[in-house]
Order: structure tokens, then sequence, then C-alpha cells
């Protein structure tokens, strides 16, 4: 039996577009995955992704952690005033160049990741666990290519 597609497009064609709905479809899973996890110790799906930033790479500008969590220059504002009011959080000048501001954790931010992040990681780490190592690593690969491919990245 032919789908509509078929009738439609080349092979080629209606495998890009299957691959893209599968890809938002698995995209979509795993968010609400990781937000879960996010939730279960207080912190949004956005807070935790500079949470996590910041207690993997230390103190960052801003917009380098806007960067690294896909996040708005208004939204990393926004995500960083709501962790600073709860006291995870602190800004503080660069040492390197007072004009730029960078976020740090603060000692209750550390203890929250601490205690909280290897939870999370091992969440993530079941749910992964479907593909065995070798195809996590293949995954990985493709699709950076592929994401590079997209963004206009060699």
């Amino acid at each position: 039996m032919t789908s509509t597609a078929d009738q439609y497009y080349s092979q080629e064609t209606a495998q890009a577009l299957k691959l893209w709905v599968v890809l938002a479809r698995c995209s979509s899973a795993v968010h609400e995955l990781a937000r879960k996890s996010a939730a279960r110790f207080g912190v949004s799906a956005s807070e935790f992704g500079v949470l996590e930033a910041l207690y993997h790479l230390g103190a960052l500008p801003l917009s380098a952690i806007a960067h690294k969590v896909l996040l708005s220059g208004g939204s990393i504002t926004y995500t960083v005033d709501k962790l600073e009011a709860r006291g995870l959080v602190r800004r503080k000048h660069s040492k390197q160049d007072r004009r730029v501001i960078l976020a740090d954790l603060t000692n209750r931010g550390k203890d929250l990741m601490v205690q909280h992040f290897p939870k999370h990681a091992q969440e993530i780490s079941n749910a992964m666990a479907v593909l065995s190592q070798d195809e996590q690593s293949a995954a990985t690969d493709m699709l950076k290519r592929l994401g590079c491919s997209t963004a206009g990245i060699a």
C-alpha cells in the first residue's frame, strides 16, 4: 500500500519527511523527560539548563549560557533573575573585563546540583539505554552531523 506522500514526493523526500517527524517526536519526548526530572527538584527545564551549565563549566557570561542552553538574551536574563532570587545563582563582574557579567552558582546552588544531578543523569542514562553504547555513539555522530549541516556549519 502506498501512502499519499509516496504519490507526491520522491522516495528520498518521503524518507526525509519521515525522519523529520521521528526526530521532532523524539525530541519532544526527551525534553519532557528532562522537564519532569528537573521539576522533581523544584526548577524548570530552563533553570535546570542554566544550573547544569554552571555546575559543569563554572562561572560564565550570560551570553555564553544562553548559547549553551539555547535561550534568547531576554530569556536568559529572566531565568538567571529567577535563580538569583532563589539564592541559587549570583551575578558578578568578570575580573578580565568588568563590562562582562558572569553568572555563578552559589553554595546553595552547588548543593542542589550535587544532591540532584546524579539522579537526573541516571534518569537520562536509563532512557538512552534502549540503544547500545555503540548505537548511542553512532546516533550522536549522525545527529551532530545533521544539526551542523542544517545550521550551515561545516
